[in-house]
């Protein structure tokens, strides 16, 4: 019984402290966003009064219409979700079809083409910004939305992810599938992509977080404000109008971070499935 004992107290000591630590690093991500949201929505005059307070004693709702009259944040909101809506519809028609072929298909160069294609992965943004302006200059497509996504399309990353995903699914239901007469097309529609989702799923979210708070690239190919994103209106915006005003600074940011927020609670669920799966059929 003594054994037994110590034996529960280390576990019950154990989860107290996993639950702890996880508490400390969920208040040290979700303070910063409560106190932008805060000052948001106070007065300018009560950021910098004495004392904290999470909570506004008087709630400036009018600062969230002001940067709309400000800046034309409504415009930046919709130009960023075609951009992203655009990049990752077109990175997974790219990446699902060349994920399976890597992963499946036997072909002479497959090893080298596959190591070529994912060596993108090893350059910095930087690197390639001037042969992607050169390209987009030529095709006529400087200060477009189209700029912003086709450099973005045959993702590396997505590849790889997807490759090592499709590996691990078990090569008998894909022999299975081609006795009963099934094309790579049917294999990859009805095996592949169904048992990949999680990982398809995880992918997108963080595509969709990527490019959402993407500043360099759109920064370097938009020229006016009907064709810039969120990330930089804002930034325009606080060089041109807010200043010092960090009740205006963090009203944009919160019309920025709030549409990703919610995008991940509604999709939470799949994305931390995805994480726990082993193999192409999850244990």
């Amino acid at each position: 019984m003594p054994l037994l004992s110590i034996y529960r107290f280390k576990k019950y000591l154990g989860n107290f402290l996993a639950h702890l630590f996880l508490l400390v690093m969920s208040l040290i991500i979700i303070v910063p966003i409560v106190w932008a949201l805060s000052t948001s929505l106070q007065p300018s005059e009560a950021v910098f009064a004495e004392g904290i307070g999470l909570i506004p004693q008087d709630f400036a709702w009018e600062n969230y219409v002001a940067i709309l009259d400000a800046a034309p944040f409504e415009i930046y909101l919709v130009n960023t979700i075609i951009v992203v809506t655009g990049i990752i519809l077109l990175q997974l028609l790219v990446v699902i079809p060349a994920a399976y072929s890597f992963a499946r298909l036997e072909f002479k160069g497959r090893d080298i083409l596959f190591f070529i294609f994912i060596a993108q992965m090893l350059l910095p943004l930087q690197a390639i910004v001037v042969p992607n302006y050169d390209v987009m200059r030529f095709l006529g497509l400087v200060n477009t939305r189209t700029a912003m996504i086709l450099p973005w399309v045959a993702s590396g990353y997505g590849t790889f992810l997807l490759r090592q995903q499709f590996k691990q699914i078990p090569n008998s239901l894909v022999e299975s599938a081609k006795i009963d007469g099934a094309g790579h097309f049917k294999i990859l529609r009805h095996i592949m992509i169904p048992l990949g989702k999680p990982v398809i799923t995880a992918f997108a979210l963080i595509s969709v977080v990527v490019h959402w708070n993407d500043y360099f690239w759109p920064l370097i190919i938009t020229e006016t404000p009907d064709v810039r994103t969120l990330a930089i209106g804002l930034g325009m915006f606080v060089q041109q109008e807010s200043g010092a005003d960090w009740t205006f600074l963090m009203a944009g940011t919160m019309f920025i971070v709030m549409p990703l927020l919610i995008f991940f609670l509604i999709n939470q669920r799949v994305f931390i499935e995805s994480l726990m799966v082993k193999s192409g059929i999850k244990e």
